[in-house]
């Protein structure tokens, strides 16, 4: 690109299939699948509710061999996205500064590697609705949380893709590291090990570390193009982003407080009501 002089960070290994990504050629063929999306959550939400009806009268499913190889699944790739992701973003970080790795798209543009693992990222989305299917034949609790977010983090991620947006950088390397312990959490409790509490409270924090982090990227973004810098990002899409990390913040706050410190609240409240009537 005319507008940053980047250089490429130097990977290990780059495989065929990563080296033969032509940029270009998906962006233009992702313009064709846009629409597609609505379609892919609109049948997501569709299934959810006529799901739960079916099950409504039935005995829930087990499942518990093919949530393990699907959590392992996601853990897995989660894990090889992180690593192909995180050295084009540390290099972008350590040689070029903050500016660049908000504003400068060279990890879809430049590297095949990073550009490659962004687009198998836009597509785990719909895949990743497979976790909604779990949830609902095994009857168990379903968060607003868990379908918004399945939701608007597809279409914001194909929205994203087709711009070409610097800010993505972060969001991509970002969601692939918490998933990759949140999948591997997932998968060992599939596999009946009984983890502390404190691990969970971990993987929650993580999540919202990562939604604290994604609200203050855009904000860079936002002052670097109200100083004047070129930054490849739209206001439009900086609304959109912010609006969806603010939101996804505040859930992840409220289920937070009432998995990890209102029962607790409650306990230790009720303790004290105990040995003031002792």
């Amino acid at each position: 690109m005319k507008e940053f002089n980047v250089s490429v960070p130097e990977h290990y290994h780059i495989f065929s299939f990563e080296a033969s990504y032509k940029h270009d050629e998906y962006i233009e063929w992702m313009k064709g699948q846009w629409n597609n999306g609505y379609l892919y959550c609109a049948i997501y939400v569709i299934s959810i509710f006529s799901g739960q009806y079916f099950m409504k009268n039935r005995p829930k499913f087990e499942l518990r061999k093919p949530l393990v190889i699907w959590n392992v699944a996601l853990a897995v790739f989660s894990i090889i996205g992180a690593s192909r992701t995180y050295p084009e973003i540390s290099h972008i970080l350590s040689n070029y500064g903050l500016y660049h790795s908000v504003c400068c798209p060279s990890f879809l543009t430049h590297d095949k590697v990073s550009a490659f693992w962004a687009f198998l990222f836009i597509w785990s989305k719909p895949v990743e609705f497979g976790d909604t299917f779990f949830i609902v034949v095994r009857k168990q609790p379903l968060m607003f949380l868990h379908w918004y977010h399945h939701i608007t983090v597809l279409l914001y991620s194909w929205l994203g893709y087709m711009d070409t947006v610097g800010t993505a950088r972060w969001f991509v390397c970002m969601n692939y590291s918490v998933h990759s312990i949140m999948y591997t959490y997932f998968a060992l409790r599939a596999m009946g090990f009984k983890l502390p509490k404190q691990l969970a409270m971990v993987v929650t924090s993580l999540q919202l570390l990562q939604m604290i982090v994604g609200c203050a990227v855009n904000i860079w973004a936002y002052q670097f193009l109200q100083s004047g810098l070129v930054c490849k990002v739209t206001y439009f899409n900086i609304m959109l982003s912010f609006a969806m990390y603010l939101s996804y913040l505040y859930l992840f706050a409220q289920f937070f407080y009432k998995s990890y410190l209102a029962g607790s609240r409650t306990q230790q409240k009720s303790k004290t009501i105990k040995t003031k009537a002792n």
